[in-house]
């Protein structure tokens, strides 16, 4: 978002360390909590659109349990190779696509899904209002989405974070969006809160949208 290099902070050294830590553990934490609720739900013959899968463990483990197809955007491209590749070796190939780009900028380029997910991601992008309705646009039957809880020390972590990130010269900056206004312009897209976990640090939700 406005100019910020996603390939300079999730480049190769983070690639391979979550690769093995997913092929070593399989999902964990908030990520696992995702996946569960959504296979609670159920998946079969569903399609999903992944927004900053990473390596794409949720459409793999999707693509696992039963649904039709995936599609992965990723604004790194160390992440969305590795993804290409994992999907390959699991065999899910030909059911797995991957886009490389910011979301919000190939949003009209990109077909509605069953289901959309977003992995801590928000976290990452600046304008949370485009990221969460564009995507939340594009979702058919759930929307699950990981991100950090709104408290006054994880604000204050980020800050120094983000000063250090300045003083390294780097366009990247994380970010704490309030959870009330993202619940709120999930909910006027016409879902409904189904599950909410809220962590130490993530919290993890997954809406379904309200029949007509």
């Amino acid at each position: 978002c406005c100019g910020t290099d996603y390939d300079a902070i999730f480049g190769e050294p983070m690639v391979r360390r979550d690769l093995n830590a997913y092929r070593r553990n399989g999902p964990q934490g908030p990520t696992r909590r995702m996946i569960d609720a959504l296979l609670a739900q159920g998946v079969e013959g569903a399609t999903l659109l992944d927004v900053g899968g990473g390596i794409g463990v949720i459409g793999h483990e999707l693509l696992g349990a039963g649904a039709a197809r995936s599609l992965d955007v990723d604004a790194s491209k160390a992440y969305v190779a590795a993804a290409r590749l994992e999907a390959e070796r699991r065999g899910f190939g030909d059911r797995a696509a991957h886009r490389y780009g910011d979301f919000v900028e190939l949003a009209d380029e990109v077909e509605p899904a069953d289901i959309v997910t977003l992995d801590r991601v928000i976290c990452c992008y600046a304008d949370m209002p485009a990221l969460v309705g564009r995507s939340v646009e594009r979702a058919r039957r759930l929307y699950a989405l990981v991100y950090p809880v709104d408290r006054w020390w994880i604000r204050l972590i980020v800050r120094v974070g983000n000063v250090a990130l300045r003083l390294f010269r780097q366009s990247f900056r994380f970010h704490v969006h309030a959870t009330r206004g993202v619940d709120r312009l999930i909910r006027s897209h016409g879902f409904e809160r189904r599950v909410h976990h809220r962590g130490v640090v993530w919290q993890t939700f997954l809406y379904s949208r309200v029949a007509a």
